[in-house]
């Protein structure tokens, strides 16, 4: 891993890929600025996203934007509906929109029973029992840039803040950039509803359960561990 990320082919790519927020800003990455502007508000008004430089945190955002504008837009503005004129409310509408923002994940899946035995916290059934079933009728898309950092040194009870979404097994089969888009679509339809409103809306996932995200998972033990799979507990996201 490069001790630093390379801003310069974010910068790259914004340029050759352009993002237009719903008001017309044109979205770029600047270096942080001191003049008090709230940072939502700040893209909303000028379509300036503060990008610390030399910071995995910034970069990995920067890349989700370029990923998923259309979610990442409409995270934005319902943050800027939620403020007051000063700016400085908060309240559980925003604090979900941070959660997700920070640890978001979506789970698609052609199989109903699968969503069903995440929701219900059945870790041990979804991850082992029926682990072949998962990998050829589920997929996980992270989108927060908090868990994409925090998975470069991956730690025990890593857990991620998911939506779930059943689809057909069609659409499993879509390649990648096209699944992307999709899921853009989906999430901005989802966060832009209103349905969210509190941290604990979205289902917790222990993300290193995933098969492959770490190598100790392919053994069954793995998942002994009751600390980091709680059965029918709902557990707090790591937001940073």
């Amino acid at each position: 891993m490069p001790a630093c990320p390379d801003a310069e082919a974010v910068a790259a790519l914004a340029a050759r890929h352009p993002i237009i927020a719903g008001n017309g800003q044109r979205i770029r990455f600047v270096p942080p600025r001191r003049d008090g502007l709230a940072y939502e508000c700040r893209i909303w008004e000028s379509g300036e996203v503060e990008t610390r430089p030399d910071n995995w945190h910034d970069w990995f955002n920067a890349l989700v934007w370029l990923t998923f504008p259309q979610t990442k837009i409409a995270v934005s503005a319902r943050h800027v509906r939620a403020m007051t004129p000063q700016g400085e409310a908060r309240g559980s509408e925003r604090d979900a929109l941070t959660h997700f923002d920070e640890c978001g994940i979506v789970v698609l899946s052609s199989r109903p029973d699968l969503l069903d035995l995440l929701r219900n916290f059945q870790w041990k059934l979804l991850f082992v029992e029926h682990r072949q079933a998962l990998e050829c009728h589920m997929r996980f898309i992270v989108f927060g840039h908090a868990t994409y950092e925090a998975l470069l040194n991956p730690f025990r009870g890593l857990t991620a803040k998911a939506v779930l979404h059943e689809v057909d097994d069609a659409w499993l089969q879509l390649p990648v950039a096209e699944q992307l888009v999709a899921v853009d679509a989906i999430l901005a339809a989802d966060l832009s509803s209103g349905r969210y409103t509190r941290p604990r809306d979205f289902q917790p996932l222990p993300v290193l359960g995933i098969p492959g995200v770490v190598l100790e998972n392919a053994d069954p033990a793995y998942y002994d561990d009751t600390w980091q799979f709680r059965p029918g507990r709902r557990r707090a996201g790591n937001v940073q």
